[in-house]
């Protein structure tokens, strides 16, 4: 994005925090720890993504970063500092997960060095420290530092905002160069930043039978070609049919997660025989069909138990 800030002003507030606000990763990926920066509540050190997002006391204590995030103009969700020590990488990896299908992932480099590689699809780039960043979380990537120290970015995600796409618009694709293109350098705001936005709603209690069929044809769309694809749309047809007629009876009662989660469930039992379909990332679809679509349609148990990255 055409945004450069203040690097030594992040770092310098990002020390000032005891190191005990840095978190191990949920899966224990060595050399990875997190600071939780906006979380549902507020509160400090939760790694969940639903709910109402709040700062945490974290980012409260730095006021610099959060002009940042003002700056850029989204509606901020789950927003952390991620720290990679020295001789260390983010495992290759696709975000499957509902929550990051409709947002956009920020990277601001806090402090890096020029060996440390990101890379994305068939892409791989520095991001130097200060630059704003965006990248499609869908194709496959990771991150590796070979150097010796660590590597700490501003990691937000966002479904964007009026201010976000106007930055948007003016960006600059990895590799490309464009006759007068640069970033404005932000090291201070001389001008006021409009409040910082935050998510309210984020994970549905029930799928509305619309949002169900949009992120199927999405995930149909990016699957290879198979001969058994019809088979699996023939059953996903039925599923949305008879979700559809549940949603028109009764919407998101409660009293009804049961019966939605019977649809659910039969449909995750028969899927199991397509496992062999693959989307065009090599990523297993029936994986991607329950991570980012089935278990969210419904708030119950079987949600509350699933973990991601």
């Amino acid at each position: 994005l055409p945004l450069k800030f203040d690097a030594a002003r992040l770092l310098s507030e990002v020390n000032a925090l005891d190191e005990s606000a840095w978190q191990p990763h949920p899966q224990g990926y060595a050399g990875n720890d997190a600071m939780t920066l906006i979380t549902p509540h507020g509160l400090n050190n939760n790694d969940a993504m639903s709910g109402p997002m709040l700062p945490t006391d974290y980012l409260k204590a730095c006021p610099y970063l959060m002009q940042v995030l003002r700056c850029i103009g989204g509606v901020w969700g789950r927003t952390r500092l991620m720290r990679l020590s020295g001789q260390a990488e983010v495992t290759p990896h696709i975000d499957t997960n509902y929550y990051w299908r409709e947002r956009m992932r920020v990277h601001v480099p806090i402090i890096t060095q020029p060996s440390v590689r990101f890379y994305c699809a068939d892409q791989d780039i520095h991001m130097q420290a200060g630059e704003c960043w965006i990248f499609d979380t869908w194709s496959m990537h990771n991150v590796i530092n070979d150097a010796t120290q660590a590597r700490i970015h501003l990691v937000a995600d966002t479904v964007g905002g009026e201010k976000f796409w106007s930055w948007f618009a003016n960006s600059r694709p990895a590799g490309q160069n464009i006759p007068g293109w640069t970033a404005q350098e932000l090291a201070s705001f001389n001008e006021p930043l409009a409040p910082m936005r935050l998510e309210s709603m984020n994970v549905p209690d029930v799928m509305t039978p619309w949002e169900m069929r949009e992120h199927f044809n999405f995930l149909f769309n990016e699957a290879m070609p198979h001969p058994a694809l019809q088979d699996l749309s023939a059953l996903t047809f039925e599923l949305c049919l008879a979700w559809q007629a549940l949603w028109f009876e009764f919407g998101s009662d409660a009293a009804a997660y049961p019966k939605y989660a019977a649809l659910r469930d039969g449909y995750l039992g028969k899927m199991k025989a397509f496992e062999f379909l693959q989307l065009k990332s090599g990523y297993r679809l029936i994986m991607a069909i329950a991570q980012s679509l089935m278990l969210y349609s419904v708030k119950d148990d079987l949600r509350q138990t699933f973990k991601e990255h």
